[in-house]
């Protein structure tokens, strides 16, 4: 949150100062290197993950799919998220992790450009329809599948400075 146009307390930045919502001017930002990472979690069935692993589901490969549906998703944030601007990406790593523990599939999206705004969306978003797609490829065979954990990990670049989530920091 940045101040309020004059200058109190903490105020949403997607709002003018009568209170509408409002797309935000970048255009007087300098340009530096910004990037974000984001994960989330698809809890699931041991023998659902077994087989996504195996590469026995009727869908074909869902780590492969999901991967490219994150990855086409990001590219496309502005068109699904109110306000957020067109970004011109350098780079959207998608990685897919199975974690037999849980069980399931951890996803994580790393998203970088140079630019005036940040690439926080872009990283949340591969990260969001990368789940989703993981869901859609597997509920056939596990209806009981539960997306959790959507969150933003770290990061660098811009005027607010860098953030990084602590280990174990809800």
């Amino acid at each position: 949150m940045s101040k309020d146009p004059a200058g109190h307390g903490p105020h949403l930045t997607h709002l003018d100062a009568s209170g509408k919502a409002a797309m935000v001017d970048v255009g007087d930002k300098a340009e530096s290197e910004r990037i974000a990472e984001a994960e989330g979690v698809v809890l699931m069935q041991p023998e659902t993950l077994a087989l996504i692993e195996g590469g026995e589901t009727k869908k074909g490969d869902v780590i492969g799919v999901a991967r490219i549906a994150g990855i086409m998703a990001a590219k496309r944030t502005h068109e699904l998220i109110p306000l957020c601007h067109a970004l011109m990406l350098s780079k959207i790593a998608v990685e897919i992790t199975p974690e037999p523990a849980l069980p399931g599939l951890r996803v994580t999206a790393t998203a970088k450009l140079t630019g005036r705004t940040g690439v926080e969306m872009e990283a949340l978003t591969a990260v969001s329809v990368a789940c989703l797609t993981i869901y859609d490829m597997a509920k056939a065979v596990d209806r009981t599948m539960e997306i959790t954990g959507i969150r933003l990990l770290a990061k660098s670049g811009g005027r607010s400075g860098d953030f990084r989530r602590e280990a174990g920091e809800k």
